[in-house]
């Protein structure tokens, strides 16, 4: 486990050869023309282009960026992505396919307490196609029922039902594939849960689950938190720079001279062709725009643009490839206080002055509490940009459990991409839209709703984030396209 702690002495990691000190106002200078070649290079065909920078992981371990049509790019290797395991019931049957369905993503899951109204759901695959599943759920003491799920999105089976009552329960699945001689049949383990109706109702996820809505309650969240635009390589040699898209969220720090903005490490830096970001554009509340969306004119922003000066990750993600690297999936970028807005006239042409600030929280967060819904500690907000909903500013929100050793995990989420990076708050006050930020949004699987998140605490994180308000503005991090940025050696 790496603890958090000072580690500005890691700076020794960055070395450049000696050279004469520059004229005076040489530096200002070269910031100031860099600026301008950034807010000029994101033309409205540029912004138009550019894609979520959306990493998912298949059901093999696999990772793939996911284009806005769903299509799936294989990253950091070179396997193609699996067939899309679609319901056939009137298929003919695959001789040959002895191999049952695989069944996974329960939820809800072993433990659980839910509301007396719940969406069922489990991923389902076969190589053959899915014919049916059939979800058997049962109060104890009580005769169980059966229920035909429908097939969604990602492979997930889901139903909704209503009516549970307090106790202890448990369900099961049962699916049927397109094999020969009848099909292969597969069923689950059996999952206890409990359901308490004293915690509300909705949707999948307990009483008060959020799923990819509009976040219309604006407080410090939607002003402090923006839309990054930024390049990365196509390939190795960087010959070839493709534009995305992820979120950011402007965050307290205790120095002056500078704002930092806490995203997700693979919107800061290229694991698989090992380069920086270049041409990074952060716009803090792009949903207030007064244009159609994304388009070229800073001017419409409420608030303008600005552009970061580097950004700052941990070498255990710039030296491993996604996904071996998902628990340091955190980074900042560094903004000068000086010379890095353009646009819409702001209160300050300091970020954090004029966009205002979460708070970072890098102790443990409440998780698996046990009481389910809206209220309970462990319910967290999680927002971005998501690209499919532009220019709007969306959340989900729901309790918080675990994925692994390393994550946090939204089991409902449903954010699509673009809003990679964007913060999640626990708790949250919906009516401040204010709320200490202990993640943010890093990756999903292909076959899942669901939404990661890496553990702040505990981490490197902290470490991560205080060489990021240190290391100087200018002279130490270079300018060179692929290089902006620090890599430090964490403990």
């Amino acid at each position: 486990m790496k603890l958090a702690h000072a580690c500005l002495p890691l700076l020794a990691i960055i070395v450049l050869p000696a050279a004469a000190a520059p004229p005076a106002g040489a530096g200002a200078s070269a910031s100031e023309a860099r600026h301008a070649r950034i807010v000029s290079h994101w033309s409205g065909d540029r912004r138009a282009a550019a894609i979520p920078r959306d990493l998912v992981i298949d059901t093999r371990g696999l990772g793939y960026l996911r284009r806005p049509d769903g299509a799936l790019q294989p990253y950091g290797h070179d396997i193609a992505a699996m067939a899309s395991n679609r319901p056939s019931p009137n298929a003919k049957p695959v001789p040959g396919d002895t191999e049952p369905p695989s069944i996974s993503g329960m939820d809800p899951a072993a433990g659980a307490t839910i509301g007396g109204s719940y969406t069922f759901s489990a991923v389902i695959t076969d190589t053959s196609g899915v014919k049916s599943a059939t979800f058997t759920v049962q109060k104890a003491g009580s005769q169980s029922q059966s229920f035909a799920a429908s097939p969604g999105a990602n492979d997930r089976w889901s139903v909704s039902l209503t009516g549970l009552t307090d106790g202890n329960w448990s369900w099961r699945v049962s699916a049927k594939d397109n094999g020969g001689k009848g099909g292969n049949t597969a069923i689950s383990d059996t999952v206890n849960f409990a359901v308490s109706t004293g915690g509300g109702g909705g949707g999948g996820g307990g009483g008060g689950t959020v799923t990819n809505a509009e976040w219309t309650a604006g407080g410090d969240v939607q002003t402090a938190a923006g839309r990054i635009y930024f390049e990365m390589p196509s390939n190795a040699r960087r010959t070839r720079w493709n534009g995305y898209v992820c979120s950011g969220t402007a965050v307290t720090d205790s120095t002056t001279g500078r704002s930092v903005i806490l995203t997700a490490a693979h919107c800061v830096y290229d694991d698989a062709n090992k380069a920086f970001a270049r041409n990074v554009l952060f716009i803090p509340n792009q949903a207030d725009t007064t244009g159609a969306g994304t388009d070229l004119n800073c001017s419409n922003d409420p608030l303008g643009c600005w552009t970061p000066s580097f950004g700052v990750v941990d070498t255990d993600w710039s030296n491993r490839t996604f996904p071996d690297n998902i628990a340091w999936d955190y980074a900042w970028y560094v903004v000068n206080d000086t010379g890095a807005h353009t646009g819409t006239a702001a209160s300050s042409n300091a970020l954090d002055a004029a966009a205002g600030t979460l708070t970072m929280d890098f102790t443990a967060p409440s998780v698996n509490d046990g009481a389910p819904g809206e209220g309970s500690p462990d319910f967290t907000h999680a927002l971005g940009y998501s690209y499919s909903d532009d220019p709007n500013f969306m959340y989900c929100a729901e309790d918080m459990t675990t994925e692994g050793s390393v994550n946090w995990w939204l089991p409902s989420c449903e954010l699509s991409g673009g809003s990679s990076g964007g913060p999640w708050a626990q708790p949250m006050d919906e009516s401040q839209g204010d709320g200490p930020v202990i993640s943010v949004n890093s990756w999903g699987y292909t076959n899942s709703p669901g939404m990661a998140g890496p553990k702040l605490s505990g981490s490197s994180a902290q470490c991560v984030f205080e060489v990021a308000t240190s290391t100087p503005l200018t002279g130490v991090v270079p300018t060179t396209d692929g290089n902006e940025g620090v890599a430090t050696d964490c403990p």
